[in-house]
C-alpha cells in the first residue's frame, strides 16, 4: 500500500508539472463513489457498511499534435481498508490515417458493453454477474489496442488488444506471455430520430490458466505459480477459462433524441466461456448473461431493473462441481445535477448451488464528480 501510494504521488506530482504547462488543454477530473450496503453480495464488491466505491482522479490532454494521454488513480475499499491502483496511464495517436487508432500502456479492454466504462457511472450500484465472475468487475490491464473505424454513414469499428493478462488472472498455474488477446467488433446506427443502437461480438483468448486448489486446498498443479504483489482494483476474475466469447446489444429510446426529459435504455448482454483448465471436458463451460432496463421518466428521476443469471463449473482439483446463482435487482435514482446521483437499490439473490454465501441487499449509493470527466461510450 504504501509503495502504491508513493508512486501515485509521483505521477501526480509529474503530470500536475505536464499539466501546468499545457493548462489550456489539459484537464484535471475526480469521482467520489461511496455506498452504504445492507450486506455484501456474493461475488459482490461492495462491502457492507459505509465504504468507498470505485472513486477516482483523473488527468487527460495532448501530447503535441500526434498523440494524447490519460492518467486515472482509483481508490476503493476492500477488506476494510483502502486500496489505491493506477488503473490507466497510456498514450493514444490523433493522426492516424484510414480511421485507425492505438493506444499503448495501462487502460480497460474495450469487450463487452461495460467494461471500458468506469463502475461509478453504471445504472446500478453493482456489476452484472458476467462481469463480476468473468472479469472482477472492471478488467483493466497493461497492454496495446489497435482500432480501424470504418468511413460508413454507420458505426463500425473492428478492435485487437493485447495484454499481459496479470490484472485478469493474478495467480496462475500456466504462465505464457502476452496472457490475453481480444478481438472485438461494434456496428451501431440511429433509426430516426428517436431511436438509437449498439451490438458487439468479443472473444477473449486467455493463456494464463488459473490456479486450481483440490479438495483440501492445496494447489492442483506442480507448475510455477506467478504471485504478483500488485492489489489491483478488480482482483481478478471469479471464473475463467481459455475461450470466452460475449455478444451484446443495446438500444435506447428518446422522443425526438432528447434524452435529458425522457430515455428508454435496453441492454442484454451474454457469454460463454470454454476450455476452463487442462481437466475441463466439452460440457465443462461457464455461461452467463443479464438483461437491464432503465427508464428516465423525468429530468432528475429514473428508475430500472434487471436480472442476471450465472451457471459455472467449479473447478475442484481434477473435477468440477456445478454452480449456479439467479440475481435480480430493481432501483431507483435521483440525479438532481448533472454532477450527482443518489441511488438506492434492493438485489436478491437464488437459486444459488454453489454460492452458499448468496443474500439479499439493499444499497444506497452517492456519486459525486468534480471537474472535468471523459465522455462515456454509448
Amino acid at each position: 500500500m504504501k509503495s502504491a501510494s508513493l508512486s501515485l504521488a509521483l505521477v501526480c506530482t509529474g503530470l500536475g508539472n505536464v499539466a501546468h504547462a499545457q493548462s489550456e488543454d489539459w484537464q484535471l477530473g475526480a469521482v467520489l463513489d461511496v455506498a452504504a450496503t445492507s450486506r455484501g453480495l456474493a461475488l459482490g464488491q461492495r462491502e457492507k457498511g459505509l465504504a468507498l466505491g470505485h472513486s477516482d482522479l483523473s488527468l487527460s490532454g495532448p501530447l503535441g499534435r500526434h498523440l494524447s494521454a490519460q492518467f486515472t488513480a482509483a481508490a476503493h475499499a476492500h477488506d476494510g481498508k483502502t486500496e489505491v491502483e493506477l488503473e490507466e496511464a497510456y498514450v493514444q495517436t490523433r493522426t492516424l490515417p484510414l480511421g485507425l487508432q492505438a493506444r499503448a500502456g495501462r487502460f480497460a479492454s474495450q469487450i463487452g458493453y461495460l467494461n471500458e466504462q468506469h463502475p461509478h457511472a453504471d445504472d446500478f450500484v453493482e456489476r452484472p454477474l458476467l462481469y463480476r465472475a468473468f472479469f472482477g468487475g472492471h478488467w483493466f490491464d497493461d497492454g496495446l489496442r489497435l482500432n480501424w473505424t470504418a468511413p460508413t454513414d454507420f458505426y463500425l469499428r473492428l478492435g485487437a488488444e493485447v495484454f499481459r493478462g496479470r490484472q485478469l488472472i493474478q495467480e496462475a498455474a500456466s504462465v505464457r506471455s502476452p496472457g490475453a488477446t481480444v478481438l472485438s467488433a461494434r456496428l451501431g446506427d440511429d433509426w430516426g430520430r428517436s431511436h438509437s443502437w449498439q451490438t458487439g461480438l468479443s472473444w477473449l483468448h486467455n493463456r494464463r490458466e488459473a490456479s486450481v486448489e483440490d479438495e483440501h486446498g492445496h494447489g492442483g498443479h506442480d507448475h510455477d505459480h506467478d504471485h504478483g504483489h500488485d492489489h489491483a482494483h478488480a482482483h481478478g476474475a471469479a471464473l475463467s477459462g481459455k475461450n470466452l466469447v460475449l455478444w451484446d446489444v443495446a438500444w435506447k429510446w428518446a422522443p425526438d433524441g432528447n434524452n435529458s426529459q425522457r430515455q428508454l435504455r435496453v441492454v442484454y448482454e451474454r457469454a460463454w466461456v470454454r476450455d476452463l483448465n487442462r481437466y475441463a471436458r466439452s460440457r465443462d463451460r461457464h455461461l452467463a448473461d443479464y438483461l437491464s432496463v432503465v427508464w428516465r421518466f423525468a429530468p432528475t428521476w429514473e428508475v430500472g431493473a434487471r436480472t442476471d443469471w450465472l451457471q459455472a463449473r467449479m473447478p475442484h482439483g481434477d473435477h468440477f462441481h456445478a454452480g449456479r446463482l439467479r440475481e435480480t435487482s430493481l432501483m431507483v435514482a435521483y440525479k438532481p445535477t448533472h454532477a450527482q446521483s443518489i441511488r438506492l437499490q434492493a438485489t436478491r439473490q437464488s437459486n444459488r448451488a454453489g454460492f452458499d454465501e448468496a443474500t439479499n441487499a439493499v444499497q444506497l449509493q452517492y456519486v459525486l464528480s468534480f471537474g472535468a470527466h471523459a465522455a462515456h461510450s454509448f
